[in-house]
């Protein structure tokens, strides 16, 4: 859908803006729009994250970036990592606020991509981040467990091992209670 015919939508029916979840740059790009996490009275606030490396580079696969990934999320307690899983070329992770009221979602994911990056092992990789990430808050407990099903089998899809359990670069930093 070109931004001309979002426009008009918009002038036709303004409370369905929230559903897109990217906008059109001139160029033809599409970029995620990051909405901020709403807080629901006595319910659990969790959002998933999925975060490529620049140009798909297959380079996060592998011990030393698994815990130099593992420290850069939890050097900074705004936002708290429960699962996730660190595939080749992209990582899905679940987390949710550390501090309330929350900060917003992307100076926590810049910082954390930052720390990785300034110590990375191959100069070669660099950038090693795509400028932006893709997010999406969970509204119901199911659809974490749901969601982590789909990620956890990613590995498998892929062709990297048989059984989704034995792909090593997974886990979970907290347990996110819904």
């Amino acid at each position: 859908m070109g931004r001309h015919q979002v426009a008009s939508l918009l002038q036709i029916a303004p409370l369905s803006a929230a559903c897109y979840s990217t906008t059109v740059e001139s160029d033809g790009r599409k970029h995620p729009v990051h909405f901020p996490s709403l807080e629901k009275y006595n319910t659990s606030t969790i959002v998933f994250v999925t975060v490529c490396t620049k140009n798909r580079k297959g380079i996060l696969a592998n011990e030393p970036t698994h815990q130099r990934l593992r420290d850069a999320w939890g050097a900074k307690s705004s936002w708290i990592v429960g699962r996730y899983m660190i595939m080749p070329d992209h990582i899905h992770l679940f987390c949710a606020p550390g501090e309330f009221p929350p900060i917003p979602l992307a100076p926590w994911v810049k910082f954390w991509k930052s720390q990785a990056a300034r110590f990375w092992p191959e100069k070669g990789d660099a950038p090693v981040w795509q400028r932006d990430f893709w997010d999406t808050q969970l509204r119901r407990g199911d659809n974490y467990t749901e969601k982590w099903h789909y990620v956890v089998s990613n590995a498998v899809r892929a062709g990297l091992v048989q059984r989704a359990e034995d792909w090593p670069y997974q886990g979970e930093l907290n347990v996110l209670r819904w």
